[in-house]
Formats: structure tokens, C-alpha cells, sequence
């Protein structure tokens, strides 16, 4: 059973979503949320598998909440459901730990899909979203292919997840590239920086301006 938490200011739109999730074999709604504090203190008390949340609510945002959530509950599944989708909330959302990011305006059969794979474990994004992300990594290769011209774009691509905290299992879900593949081009990267290990690869790209650091300004091994 994958055991659920809705986060979201709209009282009728909770409603709604319970009702469509309790309706479906292997999915429990087991608690409520309509505001970024009282989240993070529900997700904290009931330690569910999946957190769909909104963005924009009273006091603590989502953003925000998701990120303490996941400073505790690393393996916990945030699903972003909004009404918003503009490119700065986007990877924001995605700096915090999201795993998926759809619009209220998806279908009902897509966000069961969505709340499904996340507690599996995987990531998931709308399609406007993922054209949106492929639009952003496309306007940025260009200034990325000025830095580290020993990479392949790939890599670089690799390099800069890296370097905005990402771990390789989250790498691969945002590439659509198989485990094993992020560990051979992180292993190729440590060779052509001529670098150690994970940190002080993030540390040079992080000199170069990719990614940003931790807000906590802890370092990502």
C-alpha cells in the first residue's frame, strides 16, 4: 500500500484528490495539509511514501516544505501539483528533491499514474514540463559547451545535475539514462577533470558557475 499525504490550501480540490486516490487498489490517503508548516509537521509525524504537493499556499510554500521534508525523509516521493508552471518554480521544485511535476489541469488517469511511480520509486513530469526542461538544457549547451571542452555534452549534462545536488539515481531519472550509464560518465568526468572524487568535481564545476550549492552550503557526496 503506498500511504499518501495531500498538501494543498484549496479544501474542495483536497477533497476531490482523496477521493480520486482512496478510490484506487494500493493507494491510502492517510493525512492533510493545507499550508507549508502544517505539512512538514504531518509528513514528519506519518512518514508516508508519497507527498503531492502544491506550490503556492500560506506561510511556508511548498518549495520550501518539500526541502525539509527531505533534509529528514531523503527517500520520501514529492509529487508538485499546481497550478503553475513557469521554468523559475520548475527547477526550483526540482532543487528541493522534487521527483515529479504536473499541473492541476492533467487528468485525473495521469496523476494516479504520477502518484504510482513516484512511490515506485521513479520520476515523473507532465509533458509541457519535460518540453520546458529539454527547451532549458537546450538554451544552456551552448554556454556549457564553453566550459570543460574535454566533455562530451553528455557529460556536461552529467556535471551540471551533479553540481545542483542531484545523486545518481535522480540523474538518471532527469537524463532518461540507466544507472549504469551516470556511473560510467560520472567515473569518465573524475578522469578528464583530473579530480578524486564526487565532491571536488562539484566544487571545480560550481567555480565554473554550473549548478548552485546546497542552500545549507553542505557538500554533496
Amino acid at each position: 500500500m503506498t500511504r499518501v499525504v495531500i498538501v494543498d490550501d484549496h479544501p474542495v480540490f483536497r477533497r476531490g484528490l482523496k477521493a480520486l486516490l482512496d478510490g484506487e487498489d494500493g493507494l491510502s490517503v492517510v493525512g492533510e495539509a493545507a499550508d507549508g508548516l502544517t505539512a512538514v509537521s504531518v509528513v514528519l509525524d506519518l512518514e508516508p511514501d508519497v507527498v503531492v504537493m502544491d506550490l503556492h499556499m500560506p506561510g511556508l510554500g511548498g518549495v520550501e516544505a518539500a526541502k525539509r521534508i527531505l533534509e529528514t525523509l531523503p527517500s520520501l516521493g514529492v509529487l508538485v501539483l499546481t497550478m503553475h508552471e513557469d521554468d523559475e518554480l520548475v527547477f526550483a521544485a526540482m532543487k528541493a528533491g522534487a521527483r515529479g511535476y504536473l499541473v492541476k489541469t492533467t487528468d485525473d488517469d495521469e496523476i494516479v499514474r504520477a502518484v504510482q511511480a513516484i512511490g515506485a520509486g521513479e520520476a515523473i513530469f507532465s509533458a509541457t514540463i519535460a518540453q520546458r526542461m529539454m527547451g532549458y538544457f537546450t538554451a544552456i549547451s551552448s554556454s556549457k559547451a564553453v566550459l570543460f571542452p574535454q566533455l562530451t555534452d553528455r557529460e556536461r549534462d552529467v556535471l551540471e545535475l551533479m553540481a545542483s545536488g542531484l545523486d545518481n539515481p535522480s540523474i538518471a531519472h532527469q537524463l532518461s539514462l540507466s544507472g549504469k550509464t551516470v556511473r560510467n560518465r560520472v567515473s569518465a568526468i573524475f578522469t578528464k577533470l583530473q579530480v578524486a572524487d564526487r565532491a571536488q568535481a562539484i566544487v571545480r564545476a560550481r567555480q565554473a558557475g554550473l549548478g548552485s550549492p546546497s542552500q545549507d552550503g553542505t557538500t554533496v557526496t
